[in-house]
């Protein structure tokens, strides 16, 4: 199975920089996961196409303001800071950009962007590509974040963050933080289509995925089954599994929103050694490098709300596992023809 099996040519002008006015705004292309049929929606529709007997599994990470600027202490030198995972002790793991500020004492200065505010971090050592630093702060290290930091928007969305980003690139359900990328299917849903969700008793359960850097990292090797997955801390709790086996008994599908709530049930099933759809699923907590690629059998997720994905990208690997390879690029070709929004801030995908 090569990397090119998971390419497409998306011109740039579809690539969504900004969100819509309205969440629940975007169009939704729905696919059939076993016809391969395209349908040609709005999200608000969403609420048409769920029934009471079926559970929705959310993803509930809050995203940080994980992207930090500044300086150097000693030499002024520009330094950039993203914040990969917190730890301990007001300690983290970061990607560090700078021209020689890496070395285990450098301390680094890093500023507010009104300027207000400033953050001081130590570097203590180097973890694989990241680097360790200890940051130096009265109170705890995630409300200084909010204080100091940027919100970590992709690279692909072309200019710096803006207040907006700070509600908007964060789901209404978004509590418990440690994320450094939003997960983006969720955005689609506001408070008044998890209302209309709720009055048709539609169930609803959270899951929680910290979504990592390495969800934008390219795959750099040919042999998709040569590729490591990067590691994400993800907690599958007790009530999310008692609402999927009672789903189960009653016939209903489990529908999870977004690659990340998908990583994290199919991780609790292998986790737990389930040998078929939902069979012994357990809770779980901890971390998970699941990849899914085609030929991956699941066993927990009936259906999946994504957005579209970035081509050569393990996300294109999961939904094409997921929904069929050749019928994930032909709907994509479709989503291109009709001038559907990409990426984060853009539209969606439900494959049922």
């Amino acid at each position: 199975m090569k990397l090119s099996d998971f390419d497409y040519h998306l011109p740039d002008q579809l690539i969504a920089h900004y969100p819509l006015e309205q969440r629940s705004g975007s169009r939704l292309l729905c696919l059939g996961r076993e016809s391969g049929a395209v349908e040609h929606r709005r999200f608000s529709d969403i609420v048409s196409m769920i029934d009471a007997q079926d559970l929705l599994v959310f993803n509930d990470t809050r995203v940080l303001s994980a992207r930090l600027l500044g300086k150097r202490a000693d030499t002024g030198g520009a330094v950039e800071v993203l914040i990969e995972r917190l730890l301990p002790d007001n300690e983290a793991i970061a990607h560090v950009r700078a021209s020689n500020a890496r070395q285990p004492g450098v301390r680094l200065i890093l500023t507010s962007p009104c300027g207000q505010y400033s953050l001081e971090a130590e570097v203590i050592g180097r973890q694989d590509r990241f680097y360790h630093l200890r940051f130096f702060c009265q109170g705890l290290l995630i409300d200084e974040l909010d204080r100091v930091g940027h919100v970590p928007l992709p690279t692909y969305i072309k200019r710096d963050d803006e207040v907006l980003d700070q509600s908007r690139y964060q789901t209404v359900y978004a509590r418990n933080p440690g994320a450094v990328a939003a997960p983006t299917a969720g955005l689609h849903f506001d408070e008044a289509l998890l209302g209309a969700l709720r009055s048709q008793s539609v169930e609803m359960a959270f899951v929680t995925l910290h979504v990592g850097s390495g969800t934008f990292q390219p795959v750099r090797v040919d042999n998709v089954q040569e590729h490591k997955m990067h590691s994400e801390w993800i907690s599958v709790t007790p009530d999310v599994c008692a609402r999927i086996n009672a789903c189960r008994e009653r016939g209903g599908r489990v529908i999870a929103v977004g690659t990340t709530s998908v990583r994290s049930l199919e991780s609790a099933a292998l986790k737990a050694g389930s040998p078929g759809p939902a069979a012994g699923l357990q809770p779980y907590e901890g971390e998970t490098d699941i990849f899914i690629y085609p030929g991956y059998q699941f066993q927990v997720v009936d259906a999946m709300i994504t957005n579209f994905h970035l081509p050569r990208s393990t996300l294109m690997m999961l939904i094409s596992a997921f929904a069929g390879r050749e019928q994930v690029m032909a709907a994509y070709e479709q989503a291109i023809e009709q001038r559907y929004r990409f990426f984060s801030y853009g539209d969606a995908m439900f494959i049922r």
